[in-house]
Formats: C-alpha cells, sequence, structure tokens
C-alpha cells in the first residue's frame, strides 16, 4: 500500500483542516491513515498525507463529480494540486 503526499492551496485554511470531506471521499475507497499539513508561512498551502490501497480507483475518483463538489467544498485551487507517490 504505497503512501501518497499531496499538497495544493486553499481559500481558507482553517475551513480546510475542519473539514469532513476527505474521510467522506477518500474512505469508501480504501484510503487510510489520512494526516494533515499547513504551511506555517503561507496559509493557504496545504498537504495531506495518507496511505492508499488502489491507486487507480483514486486517481479514477479524482476525475469525477463527487470528488470536484467535495475540493469546491473544502476550497481547494484545483490547478495547484500535486500528487507524489511513495516510491518503491
Amino acid at each position: 500500500m504505497p503512501t501518497v503526499v499531496a499538497h495544493h492551496d486553499v481559500k481558507d485554511q482553517q475551513h480546510w483542516l475542519h473539514s469532513p470531506k476527505r474521510e467522506e471521499v477518500f474512505g469508501p475507497l480504501g484510503v487510510t491513515n489520512i494526516r494533515t499539513f499547513i504551511d506555517p508561512q503561507n496559509a493557504t498551502r496545504v498537504g495531506i498525507v495518507m496511505d492508499v490501497a488502489d491507486m487507480d480507483k483514486v486517481m479514477a475518483a479524482m476525475e469525477d463529480d463527487t470528488m470536484r463538489e467535495a475540493m469546491a467544498y473544502d476550497g481547494v485551487i484545483p490547478e495547484s494540486l500535486v500528487i507524489l507517490v511513495e516510491a518503491s
């Protein structure tokens, strides 16, 4: 199960931190151990680390309306999203 790091910009860091959407959308995809991070020098930059059971499933979900709606709710700036996958 690879560990994935994702970072992106958000409109409101506190809203993003307290949002239930990560668990709601990633949980059913088999994503576990989600940890959130903030940039103490830039309140619009955040990141997550998570364990992903099925990368293909998660990447496909990134293209569907449920994920787009969750990202919009969380104030994610989609074009800033960078996903890094643990090298095996």
